[in-house]
C-alpha cells in the first residue's frame, strides 16, 4: 500500500515590517506598548502615569530654563567674563547634567532608604549651614548664605531645605492623623525646624527663610495637625515675619514701597528692579519681542538670569510664554497632588506634599515678585533661574517623590505603607 502523504502548507507569512527572528514582547508584546515605553518603564520600574508627567514636565522646564538662562545672561555674562557669552549659561549646563542623572539614581532607592537615613541628613544640613558663619562662608546683597570652597560656590540652605522634607516625614509619619494636644503639634517637628529656619535668618535671607516655614506648614498639614492650631500657628509666624522684616531698612523700604508704591526719589533704588521688570513684561506684548531680542537685559534689571528671569521671559515671549510657564507649573502641581493623594503611607504624603509646596510654591512667590503681587523676596525660579544649587536641590527633591512614588500602581491602587522604624533605627 503507497502512504498518502499529508498535503504541503507553507508556514504563514509574517507580518511586514517586523523581523522574523525578533522575539515578539521586544515589537511591543500583545497591548501593543510601543517599545521605548516598555524599556523606560522596566528602567525605572514605574507604572503610574502621573509617575511620568512629573518627570516630563521636571526635564522640560529645566530644558526651557537653559534657554531663557542663555538669552537673558548673555550681555553681563560677557562683560563680567572677558566676552565670554556662554559662561553662566555653561555653568547652568554643567549643573544640569549633574543635576538630572543624580535625580534619576534617586529616584531608583527605596523607601527605607530615606526613613534610614533622615536624620543624619537633616544633622548634614545643619553642619553645612553653619559653614556660611565660619571663614567659608560670604555674603551678597546683605545676606550671608553662601560658601566658597576652592572657587566652588554653594547655597547650603538649598540643601537644608531637601534635608528638612525628609526629616520631617520621618518624625511626623509615626504620630500621623494622632495629633491630640499642642505638644504632639510641636514636638519635635517644630524645635529642629526653628532651628534650621534660624539659622537662615540669621544670615538676613528672608526669602529661602520663608520657603522653608510654608515647607513645615504643609508637613503637618498632611500629617494630619489640626487645622485650628495651624491657623494659629500661621498667626505667630505673620507677627514674627512682620517684626523681623521691619527690623533692616533694607527690607522695609522695600515693603513700603509695595503697600505704598514708588515715589520719584525711589526710582533708583528700591524700586528700580521691580518697575524695569514691570516694563519688561509690558513691551513683550502677547507674542513678546522675540527670543534674545529683549532690552532689559542690557544691565537695565539686575539678576535678570536669576531672581527676575520671569520678566525676559514675558518680554521675549509675550503673554503666550508667560502663560506656558505657569501652565507647566500647573502641570507640575496637579501630578504631584494626584500622588499625595496615590499614597496611603503616610511617610510618602508628607514627603511628597512637603515638596509639592516647596516647589510649586516658590514658583508662585517668584512671579509674583515679579508682577509686584509681593515685596521683592529673592527667590529663584525652580528650574528656570540661574543657580547651581538650587537647581540640583530641586532636581533631587523631585527624585526623592519619584523615589517615593516608584512602586504605585498603574490604575489607582495605592502602595503599601513602610514600616514603622525600630527603636534602634530612631
Amino acid at each position: 500500500m503507497t502512504a498518502v502523504r499529508p498535503p504541503h502548507r507553507s508556514p504563514a507569512p509574517e507580518p511586514r515590517g517586523r523581523d522574523p527572528r525578533a522575539p515578539r514582547q521586544a515589537q511591543g508584546g500583545s497591548s501593543g506598548t510601543p517599545a521605548a515605553v516598555v524599556a523606560v518603564r522596566k528602567l525605572f520600574g514605574a507604572e503610574n502615569t502621573d509617575w511620568y508627567v512629573v518627570l516630563g514636565t521636571t526635564v522640560f522646564l529645566v530644558l526651557f530654563g537653559l534657554v531663557m538662562v542663555l538669552s537673558s545672561s548673555a550681555v553681563t555674562s560677557s562683560q563680567n567674563n572677558d566676552g565670554d557669552f556662554f559662561a553662566v549659561f555653561l555653568r547652568q549646563g554643567l549643573f544640569a547634567l549633574i543635576g538630572i542623572p543624580f535625580m534619576l539614581v534617586v529616584a531608583r532607592l527605596p523607601v527605607v532608604f530615606w526613613r534610614r537615613w533622615a536624620r543624619a541628613a537633616v544633622m548634614l544640613g545643619l553642619g553645612l549651614q553653619l559653614l556660611v558663619f565660619t571663614g567659608l562662608g560670604y555674603g551678597y546683597g546683605g545676606n550671608q548664605n553662601w560658601i566658597s570652597i576652592g572657587g566652588f560656590t554653594a547655597q547650603p540652605s538649598e540643601f537644608l531645605k531637601l534635608a528638612l522634607v525628609v526629616w520631617l516625614a520621618s518624625v511626623l509619619a509615626d504620630r500621623a492623623d494622632g495629633f491630640t494636644d499642642w505638644r504632639s503639634v510641636l514636638v519635635p517637628a517644630v524645635p529642629l525646624s526653628g532651628v534650621a529656619i534660624g539659622m537662615v535668618l540669621l544670615g538676613q535671607d528672608l526669602g529661602t527663610a520663608s520657603i522653608m516655614i510654608a515647607i513645615v506648614f504643609a508637613a503637618l498639614y498632611f500629617a494630619g495637625a489640626p487645622f485650628g492650631k495651624l491657623l494659629t500657628m500661621t498667626g505667630v509666624v505673620v507677627g514674627g515675619a512682620v517684626i523681623f522684616a521691619l527690623s533692616s531698612v533694607s527690607r522695609s523700604d522695600r515693603i513700603s514701597v509695595w503697600l505704598n508704591g514708588c515715589a520719584p526719589e525711589d526710582y533708583e533704588y528700591t524700586c528700580w528692579q521691580s518697575v524695569h521688570a514691570l516694563w519688561a513684561l509690558g513691551s513683550g506684548g502677547v507674542l513678546g519681542v522675540g527670543l534674545g531680542n529683549s532690552a532689559t537685559k542690557w544691565r537695565w534689571l539686575p539678576h535678570a538670569e536669576s531672581d527676575f528671569i520671569f520678566a525676559i521671559i514675558g518680554e521675549e515671549l509675550g503673554l503666550v510664554g508667560a502663560i506656558v510657564v505657569l501652565a507647566l507649573f500647573a502641570v507640575l502641581a496637579i501630578g504631584l497632588l494626584r500622588l499625595v493623594r496615590a499614597h496611603d503611607d503616610p511617610f510618602r504624603r508628607i514627603a511628597t506634599g512637603a515638596v509639592l509646596v516647596w516647589i510649586v510654591g516658590q514658583a508662585f512667590v517668584n512671579i509674583a515678585v515679579v508682577l509686584g503681587l509681593l515685596p521683592v523676596l529673592g527667590v529663584p525660579l525652580p528650574f528656570i533661574s540661574a543657580g547651581g544649587t538650587a537647581l540640583v536641590s530641586s532636581l533631587l527633591a523631585i527624585g526623592v517623590v519619584l523615589s517615593l512614588a516608584r512602586d504605585l500602581p498603574a490604575h489607582g491602587a495605592r502602595a503599601a505603607p513602610v514600616p514603622p522604624r525600630s527603636r534602634a533605627a530612631r
